[in-house]
């Protein structure tokens, strides 16, 4: 059983302020208070009413290639269906292709409940909004005419086409080739691990794939980008002749198993025809703002299959009774004992820090596409740019560790696949290897955005932690001092770890490697931290409001947050300090172990 965190998201949206920077905005001024809450409340109902049930029951029976047709789960195209005629594709996207221009922050809140709903289903939906990215950002007027009113619809579906056996994250070893014919190219080669690459939910599946043409230069900068369509569009826009392409065969996976992983085959016969998108060799710029948009979206899913896996873990807590409580009652429920209640908030108070960031991330997304000002739009850009590797690395290990704590709170049942538990568990298990491993968003963290950038954008985001625990230093009660100890000592561990890498790594590929994975977890732990410090004092607000005797104010929820807070600030940031001694000796460390010791 899945319900919609709906009142969690009003709260980052309205007490945190995000929905009404967004609302500020050229375009968000649509995005009224009662619009948003009528959308947030008819997604969780096709969330929990229609694409929940298919979750279990698409685990069991997985998809399926039989004659060279791939068939999904059943229920998955009657949920298909239904997200579609609801018009629920097209929520981010331009109006003039036939979006319905919500802002992307409101569109992340809706994307978590299809998320946690059934991720292997929702997979589908995701892939294409990144297709539907790369070509509003680089296709051809004509080639936005002809595929996007039907991609932003959903009736048609989209994909990437990346990874080749022997290409897997090194893409400068990409070996499909593009032969030029006409206005149009062909396409020969083979491509592994494409999610969604066959199925019978959309009417056509579009394929964008990474090809080099006859003449092009080694490496990466001979790539280039094509539109191969499943089937041909004719003169009116419709699905016309197959185009020579097919699923060869289906991975066997670990989890979600309701989402067809292909292995395709282009240009066995005559060549799959494909169309060029931008310019020749500039096909890996151009998927990257598909990658960045799947990278921020994988994120998210780890934080959706984290509030799936709660509910499901606090659900049992409640029903399940063994031992005696700690008032001495026989029998007693689980949820009473301090261990399994430690969990359950390591859980909850995880979820909505990364829910908070995720939200933050996305509400910058849309002042870099919306806001007025180019000074704007480039901070904006910035700080997503700087984001991008923490919510797709840091949340998506969290999916991995809290989905294992969910499982733990079962106990021996949730190591019995009829639990569910032990779904959740394993479909989180592909998040922080998809879209870029977090090894390689860890690199990209140290190295990208902050050697590169020489510290400009982490330092202006760690100048705005600072800001916060000044906020606290305003505030007393005992709530808000635990807190502001807390934060401001993973604050320092995290400006003194880049401080440390900015001084002595910046030269030392060995010491930035080896200090990555760990700063990115520091990063993401201490931004998390920033998010439940805004919810802390959001929260307190109320609380006192409410005890000054304001009618209206559901003091007991403000009171539950400002306690999440606190155990966050308790229990998850002294974290921090101690990330930060592998930081500054990771990379001598590293180098010191003999290869026989591996």
């Amino acid at each position: 059983m899945y319900t919609a965190p709906i009142a969690d998201m009003r709260f980052v949206l309205n007490d945190l302020g995000m929905l009404g920077q967004v609302q500020a905005l050229p375009g968000g001024e649509d995005a009224s208070s009662d619009l948003v809450d009528a959308v947030l409340e008819e997604a969780g109902k096709l969330a929990r009413d229609v694409l929940a049930p298919t979750n279990w029951d698409g685990d069991r029976e997985g998809a399926k290639l039989e004659n060279g047709v791939v068939r999904t789960p059943k229920g998955f195209r009657d949920a298909y269906k239904a997200y579609v005629e609801g018009g629920w594709n097209a929520v981010p996207f331009q109006p003039e292709h036939g979006g319905q221009g919500l802002p992307w922050t409101v569109a992340s809140a809706v994307q978590e409940m299809w998320q946690s709903a059934n991720m292997a289903w929702a997979l589908c939906p995701l892939l294409n909004q990144g297709a539907v990215e790369a070509l509003q950002a680089h296709g051809s007027p004509e080639q936005q005419s002809v595929y996007l009113p039907k991609m932003i619809s959903g009736e048609w579906s989209g994909t990437m086409n990346l990874t080749e056996p022997q290409a897997g994250s090194d893409l400068s070893q990409v070996k499909t080739r593009a032969a030029r014919e006409g206005d149009h190219y062909r396409i020969r080669g083979q491509k592994i691990y494409i999610t969604y690459g066959e199925h019978d939910m959309a009417e056509n599946i579009v394929h964008l794939v990474l090809a080099r043409c006859e003449d092009a230069p080694a490496g990466v900068k001979g790539i280039s980008l094509f539109i191969v369509p499943k089937f041909l569009p004719d003169e009116t826009g419709a699905p016309g002749a197959r185009n020579d392409l097919r699923c060869v065969s289906l991975e066997h996976k670990l989890g979600i198993n309701g989402s067809p992983t292909c292995v395709m085959a282009y240009g066995d016969d005559e060549g799959a025809i494909g169309y060029l998108v931008g310019e020749e060799n500039r096909g890996l710029e151009y998927m990257f703002t598909m990658m960045n948009n799947a990278r921020l979206n994988v994120g998210l899913q780890g934080l959706a299959i984290s509030e799936r896996a709660y509910q499901q873990a606090r659900s049992y807590a409640l029903d399940r009774r063994q031992g005696r409580g700690p008032d001495g009652t026989p029998n007693a429920p689980i949820v009473s004992h301090a261990d399994v209640r430690r969990m359950l908030m390591t859980m909850r108070s995880t979820v909505e820090a990364m829910r908070a960031l995720v939200l933050d991330a996305m509400v910058m997304l849309d002042v870099a596409h919306r806001h007025p000002e180019e000074g704007y739009r480039a901070f904006a850009k910035r700080r997503v740019d700087l984001l991008t590797p923490v919510v797709k690395g840091w949340c998506t290990d969290m999916g991995v560790e809290l989905s294992s704590i969910g499982l733990q709170v079962h106990g021996g049942m949730g190591f019995i696949e009829e639990t569910g538990a032990a779904q959740h568990y394993r479909d989180s298990r592909i998040l922080p290897i998809y879209e870029g491993t977090n090894g390689i968003q860890a690199n990209d963290l140290v190295g990208r955005k902050l050697i590169r950038d020489g510290g400009e954008g982490v330092s202006e985001y760690v100048d705005e932690l600072h800001a916060l625990i000044n906020q606290l230093n305003e505030r007393g009660g005992d709530d808000m001092a635990v807190i502001r100890r807390q934060f401001a000592n993973a604050v320092d561990a995290l400006d003194n770890a880049t401080g440390y890498i900015l001084d002595h790594a910046a030269d030392d590929p060995d010491k930035a490697h080896g200090a990555a994975a760990y700063y990115l977890r520091l990063f993401g732990i201490v931004a998390g931290g920033g998010m439940m410090v805004r919810a802390a004092i959001a929260a307190e607000d109320k609380v006192l409001r409410a005890d000054d005797g304001e009618t209206g104010i559901d003091r007991d929820f403000y009171a539950a947050k400002l306690a999440t807070a606190r155990f966050y600030a308790e229990n998850v940031l002294p974290q921090a300090a101690g990330l930060s001694v592998p930081i500054m000796q990771g990379g001598a460390t590293l180098r010191a172990i003999p290869d026989e010791a591996l």
